[in-house]
């Protein structure tokens, strides 16, 4: 092992083999660069020296790498994923018009409603882990205001295909988690897109939104009153704290239960334009630390089961330095997921989406080190 003297590293460096702090953590694998934040974190830790069996690559090497970045976007093309994008974005298209039309008071056509809802419910039936993995994974600068729309949707659908749902009532599910946030295109841009803490008439009036929402499906689309409750309920809480009613409990519709809890993830996971986004282990175990206040238990842990704690589509780092993708949950082993690899143990990225499959719940020998956030890996 070399011995890197802390106040030697810079922002930048590159090794290739992983850099450890000690012997069993890991501070950055092979080809990633070093952030200042991480070596900052050393230098206040007291830690003055780590260690490495890989040599500094300079500037212009491409050793370990197929170009001279590491562009993470590139390692999940396959015709699958682009299927994805062309569907995604002809989803996102459709749900633009409609919010466009409910903004400026126009008829809104729902049959685009409806088919987005038959798509997502179908290509989640069909590829529910590589769905879920290309829809978060690509974790774009600021998702748009349809973007939310439809990962909230999918994300609810799951929790309803997790709960049994039948296909007949995964339809108002989907379509009221789809259009539970409608009314915030009725409030002033300026209140919603507010980067600072809103004035207490600021906050009253975002607190009106659930009103419009289940005013616009139920008066203005026609839906039923089961879509339109989904967004009338899903900002109450099961502890009674919630608004606009302070409904407690299963006073609140089953499935305004389900969307709020979609709705708080994925809003912790998606950028937003007053804050960043977390990774989606993080943003998991910041609802695991719920207890009982916002959400319903059962729910939530359903959730769970769902998604992983580690979610599908998370970005991990291995124990044999690899770096893979969560495509599958163990409910059994939450923390032993099956992941696909996209940088090998070597640092060398797995063309397409060619990597192996492991199932850490039999390859007991390997486990996941941490999360990673994406970005930190792109070029």
């Amino acid at each position: 092992m070399k011995v890197l003297k802390v106040s030697e590293l810079k922002a930048g460096d590159r090794f290739s083999k992983p850099v450890y702090i000690d012997q069993e953590n890991i501070l950055v694998p092979p080809n990633v660069p070093l952030k200042q934040k991480e070596i900052d974190r050393l230098i206040r830790w007291g830690i003055e020296q780590v260690t490495t069996e890989g040599e500094r690559i300079s500037e212009g090497s491409t050793q370990g790498k197929p170009g001279a970045t590491l562009n993470m976007a590139n390692l999940l093309q396959s015709p699958l994923y682009q299927e994805f994008s062309k569907t995604c974005a002809t989803l996102t298209g459709n749900i633009e018009k409609v919010q466009s039309a409910i903004k400026d008071h126009l008829p809104v056509d729902t049959t685009l409603i409806d088919k987005t809802v038959d798509s997502l419910i179908r290509v989640l039936k069909e590829y529910r882990g590589e769905f879920i993995q290309y829809l978060f994974f690509e974790n774009p600068e600021e998702s748009t205001f349809a973007q939310n729309s439809i990962h909230c949707a999918v994300l609810s659908t799951l929790i309803g295909m997790q709960l049994g749902i039948l296909q007949h009532k995964l339809f108002p599910l989907t379509t009221g988690a789809l259009l539970h946030d409608v009314g915030m295109l009725r409030i002033p841009e300026s209140i919603v897109e507010k980067r600072g803490k809103l004035e207490s008439r600021e906050a009253q009036t975002m607190k009106v939104h659930p009103i419009y929402s289940y005013t616009i499906i139920r008066k203005e689309m026609n839906y039923s009153d089961e879509v339109a409750l989904i967004a009338l309920q899903h900002h109450e809480r099961w502890d009674g704290q919630g608004y606009p009613k302070g409904l407690s409990g299963k006073q609140i519709h089953i499935n305004a239960r389900i969307v709020s809890v979609a709705d708080a993830y994925e809003a912790m996971i998606s950028k937003r334009p007053y804050r960043n986004s977390m990774i989606g282990y993080h943003a998991m175990k910041s609802l695991l630390s719920d207890n009982g206040r916002r959400f319903d238990p059962d729910i939530l842990k359903v959730f769970i089961q769902s998604m992983g704690i580690y979610p599908l589509g998370s970005i991990v780092l291995l124990s044999d330095s690899s770096i893979g993708s969560v495509i599958d949950t163990n409910a059994e082993s939450p923390l032993r997921p099956k992941v696909k690899i996209l940088v090998d143990k070597n640092g060398i990225p797995v063309e397409g989406n060619k990597g192996e499959t492991v199932d850490l719940e039999t390859e007991k020998k390997i486990f996941i080190v941490k999360a990673v956030d994406p970005k930190t890996l792109q070029g």
